[in-house]
């Protein structure tokens, strides 16, 4: 069984910061992808960022040049760095990976429970 617990989620000014993090922990083969995605209330889910094992990154254009994804591969570990906080950014905020279980040749995608991240004076 494979597991993504965040932390991180709070309430925050405009212009603050916050940091989120994730770790996944189980039976754990190896990570391919891990990313962050949001959910706004009315709105679908979107992709926040996303780096792969070897560190290459993408973002949303929202979020270009303000928030900054990055992963420890021998923790299992992904954070997202948010600087310069607007209203819009408010959304529950899911863990992605993309896993590979031991003893198993297939990969699969797994979902934390989400964290809130409030931006609002």
């Amino acid at each position: 069984q494979v597991q993504l617990v965040e932390s991180g989620g709070d309430l925050v000014q405009p212009g603050g910061s916050l940091r989120l993090s994730c770790a996944a922990s189980g039976h754990i083969a190896s990570i391919n992808l891990m990313g962050w995605y949001r959910q706004a209330p009315g709105k679908q889910r979107e992709l926040v960022a996303r780096i792969t094992s070897s560190g290459n990154t993408i973002y949303a254009d929202s979020v270009k040049g303000r928030f900054t994804i990055s992963r420890d591969n021998a923790k299992n570990t992904v954070s997202l760095q948010m600087n310069r906080l607007k209203p819009e950014d408010t959304a529950v905020y899911y863990c992605n990976a993309n896993i590979r279980q031991l003893y198993s040749p297939s990969k699969s995608d797994y979902w934390g429970q989400g964290t809130q991240v409030t931006v609002s004076s």
